[in-house]
């Protein structure tokens, strides 16, 4: 096996960095916002784009390695995307109806008390 052209490395260690650097802005963003509600956003989205930066990075170095293109690593980026916004969905409605269960307020609802 040949070793890779140094542009090859350099572009997949660019793109695992900014993988998980992605990856670690939503752990910050997971453990510092205070609300369930707050906290679905950050992991769901910087976890989302550290994936792709993670796919990318296998594509180019398994085309790079087999010279040729190399697309089956965007399997998992795209399984992503499709069921990621579906799982966020329904947490989002099961912390909703919990609250509402619980009597507590709902954000983005206003509350009869404070109107007339």
């Amino acid at each position: 096996m040949s070793e890779l052209p140094v542009w090859t490395q350099v572009i997949v260690g660019v793109l695992l960095l900014l993988g998980s650097l992605f990856a670690l802005v939503g752990a910050i963003g997971m453990v510092r916002l205070k609300d369930f509600f707050q906290r679905m956003h950050p992991p769901a989205l910087a976890s989302t784009l550290g994936a792709w930066c993670v796919a990318l990075a296998c594509v180019v170095f398994f085309s790079a390695r087999e010279h040729g293109l190399v697309l089956h690593a965007w399997l998992i980026p795209i399984l992503l995307a499709i069921t990621v916004p579906v799982t966020t969905l329904l947490l989002a409605r099961a912390a909703l109806f919990r609250k509402r269960m619980a009597g507590e307020p709902v954000p983005g609802e206003v509350s009869s008390r404070r109107q007339g």
